[in-house]
């Protein structure tokens, strides 16, 4: 099971999918989401709700896309929050703090009240409600919600589009519009009711279709693929 994908870990992970091992999730589901660069693409091409997305090398070109409202800058290889930062004026732009490697933007939208972690597993989709930033444990766990059918809508399609089973992504509703701004391959699942058993039973379902020798890469069964939709 990968789940941190930094480092040697990742680089651990693809070596052993080069000699045939199964992995959950599969490396590279894990490598694509990895990059934000390559995440967003996919998301897209798959029909996926999200914020304008442009990609430089080119600090000086920011300024530009201040003049249609804020941006948001995150590391394109970032994680859990680290080094992202909204801008809304060019000034904002002088001591910002680049790393070398390209540049990931996102217009930014407001987020019309708390935040809204998404996670799917074993076929369920789940929807817990987050402040942030979360001061507490109890507001760490969140408050789990149902979640709407445009919401496991999404999720589907972005099941689709980046091949995978067991993942997490977060939903800004902004003008009464949703945007997905990210996406982990393998979250902590806080706040989900009875995580460890659904996450036990998916990875053994997967581990069981592997043994079998399913060509299915994911291990999910009919049940759970019907649940989002797939054929």
């Amino acid at each position: 099971m990968l789940k941190y994908t930094s480092g040697m870990g990742l680089s651990l992970a693809g070596a052993l999918h080069a000699a045939g091992a199964a992995i959950l999730n599969p490396y590279p589901v894990a490598a694509l989401c990895r990059d934000k660069i390559l995440t967003t693409a996919a998301l897209a091409a798959g029909g996926v709700p999200m914020p304008d997305t442009w990609v430089t090398g080119d600090p000086t070109r920011l300024a530009d896309l201040l003049d249609d409202g804020p941006i948001v800058i995150k590391p394109y290889t970032g994680s859990g929050g680290v080094g992202v930062t909204v801008i809304r004026h060019p000034n904002e732009l002088v001591d910002l703090p680049l790393e070398s490697g390209p540049l990931f933007i996102q217009r930014y939208h407001r987020p019309e009240g708390v935040d809204r972690k998404m996670y799917v597993i074993g076929g369920e989709v789940f929807c817990v409600e987050r402040v942030w930033p979360a001061k507490t444990y109890e507001e760490k766990l969140g408050r789990s919600v149902e979640p709407s059918k445009e919401m496991r809508d999404i999720a589907r399609l972005c099941a689709s589009a980046i091949g995978a089973d067991i993942f997490g992504f977060d939903i800004v509703y902004s003008a009464g519009l949703p945007y997905v701004v990210d996406l982990s391959s393998f979250p902590g699942f806080k706040g989900v009711p009875d995580a460890p058993q659904l996450l036990a039973d998916a990875i053994a379902a997967a581990a069981h279709a592997s043994c079998a020798g399913s060509s299915s890469s994911r291990g999910w069964n009919d049940e759970a693929r019907s649940a989002l939709g797939h054929s």
